[in-house]
């Protein structure tokens, strides 16, 4: 599934990344502990965390993820909002709860991330 259709599917906010959302998405992951991400998440995988600092989109970009969604109405800190614009990394936004993401991406057949 591209990431297009589960933005249009989630009615995400796309807050970054507009003209990269063509990507493939593998699988996903929920975390909040970097170093678990790091470990565990493979190319295309779309995560879902509540971290809004900078090194977020580091591990998104040398991972290769698909991108990241924000729950909960969280935004990017000052400093990470202009690093995702200037990396044209795909950040997602919504109100729906991290448990309520993942139910819906699960719904839509994305998997673990494997």
């Amino acid at each position: 599934m591209l990431l297009k259709d589960i933005v249009e599917a989630l009615q995400l906010t796309v807050f970054s990344g507009k003209t990269n959302l063509e990507k493939e998405v593998t699988g996903g992951i929920i975390s909040d502990m970097l170093s678990d991400v790091m470990a565990q998440a493979k190319k295309g995988a779309l995560w879902v965390t509540n971290q809004t600092h900078e090194n977020v989109l580091a591990i998104v970009f040398f991972k290769s993820l698909a991108g990241v969604i924000l729950p909960g109405g969280l935004q990017l800190d000052e400093q990470a909002a202009a690093k995702a614009i200037e990396k044209n990394l795909p950040v997602l936004q919504t109100e729906l709860s991290a448990f309520q993401v993942v139910g819906k991406l699960y719904d839509l057949g994305i998997e673990k991330s494997e």
